[in-house]
């Protein structure tokens, strides 16, 4: 644990300790409130009254909410805290079977060696060599947008942008790119609980795995054959001692960087956006001081996350926010309630794009996670909002929110804007 983590320990009255944290046995209300597609565009008040209330609360899928900074911590970065249960506890509805070999619900040892096997492929080096394309990507997006002068940002920008990109590193035709599109948008409610989701949102997140898995299994088994310079064929080609990547493992792979990768880096894009457009001193502070953007965007993860929540089970008996989880008891940690968390940030609802910024110690955002389930896109996705941030302040002069109240996508654990129509206008020069 770090000292800024440590620091939020003993903010909090040492309230960390079993003897002493209130446990809330149910808040229905306010979980079922949280929940609620309805609420979306605002959360964080009911965050506050949660985390205020206690640290855990029972919610109506069968697993405790953790809404503090300290516990979200713990259960995160402790290999005791599993992740191979969640499809089983969360997703009901799919079979066991219809989930490819993916390291995303994966624990040691079958994890270390997946991952280690997709790190080989998919390097820091292969990453930072796609800076002139992503530069390029953009610089076309914000023509497009100048262009139009009033748009729609989700689908002028933040789709495009990371969708374009993973389509491209993965070796997706182009023709193909609104066909995962598509299934991408169905599939991110694969990380909400079947109960919180309508028949008809069931249906199609079902319907749109078996399509999704089809086609991804034709075009690593087209890779396999006739390799090309792109990610899966390397993938394909990854070797560790003999070892390599089964069929099914690369076809895991290849969704879960989909899933988990585009649909959260859109979020990133729209969500961090939104929250510049309804901050411009923030904005005008970016243009005059560009240097601050590489760190800004660890704000604008913390500030609005584009993941609210994730869920964890215990290994072993383990103690976490006063009460005592057996072993294969579930959690949720509220990543963005504890992003907000007074105890580990100062004034935690002010956006701050210099807050990560130099050498003062700051709590580290959990917006990727912790531990060995770290995001493996982070390094993309930070480059791509850098990327994007770098060019809206040197070729955007004004940009306006056209809309008082944003629509939001239904999605519970992943959150993002359904549309945000804007208006920019090119500098005076």
């Amino acid at each position: 644990m770090d000292v800024a983590t440590t620091q939020a320990a003993t903010a909090q009255g040492g309230r960390g300790s079993q003897a002493t944290t209130p446990v809330s046995p149910v808040t229905p209300s306010l979980l079922d409130e949280l929940f609620d597609p309805a609420n979306r565009a605002d959360p964080y008040s009911r965050y506050d009254h949660l985390r205020d209330a206690a640290p855990l609360h029972m919610s109506d899928f069968g697993l405790h909410v953790a809404t503090r900074y300290v516990d979200c911590v713990k259960i995160l970065q402790s290999a005791d805290w599993g992740h191979d249960k969640e499809a089983e506890q969360l997703h009901p509805t799919i079979p066991a079977s219809a989930f490819p070999d993916t390291f995303l619900w994966m624990e040691p040892p079958d994890h270390t060696r997946l991952r280690g096997l997709v790190t080989k492929g998919f390097t820091a080096r292969r990453v930072a060599g796609l800076r002139p394309r992503i530069e390029e990507l953009v610089d076309e997006l914000i023509d497009a947008a100048l262009d139009a002068g009033e748009f729609d940002f989700i689908e002028t920008v933040a789709y495009p942008l990371p969708l374009t990109m993973i389509c491209e590193i993965l070796g997706v035709p182009t023709e193909d790119h609104p066909l995962v599109q598509k299934w991408s948008q169905a599939l991110s409610r694969a990380f909400d609980p079947d109960l919180h989701m309508t028949p008809e949102a069931l249906a199609a997140r079902n319907a749109a795995l078996p399509e999704f898995a089809g086609y991804f299994r034709q075009l690593v088994d087209e890779r396999r054959r006739h390799p090309g310079d792109d990610l899966i064929s390397s993938l394909a080609a990854v070797e560790d001692h003999g070892d390599r990547l089964t069929a099914d493992e690369l076809l895991g792979t290849c969704i879960t960087l989909i899933i988990a990768g585009h649909e959260t880096t859109v979020n990133l894009v729209g969500n961090g956006a939104l929250a510049l457009l309804r901050h411009p001193d923030q904005l005008d502070l970016l243009r005059q001081r560009p240097e601050l953007i590489p760190r800004a965007v660890d704000e604008l993860l913390r500030y609005d996350s584009p993941i609210h929540m994730n869920t964890r089970a215990a290994k072993r008996e383990l103690v976490v926010g006063g009460r005592t989880f057996a072993p294969g008891e579930g959690v949720v940690a509220l990543i963005a309630c504890a992003n907000r968390d007074p105890a580990a940030y100062d004034e935690p609802d002010r956006l701050d794009v210099t807050r990560f910024h130099g050498d003062r110690p700051v709590s580290r955002h959990l917006s990727f996670s912790l531990g060995h389930h770290y995001c493996l896109g982070a390094p993309l996705a930070l480059l791509e909002m850098e990327i994007f941030l770098a060019a809206w302040v040197d070729r955007v002069g004004t940009a306006e929110i056209l809309t008082d109240r944003p629509t939001y996508k239904p999605n519970i654990l992943i959150r993002g804007l359904a549309d945000l129509p804007v208006r920019f206008r090119a500098p005076e020069r």
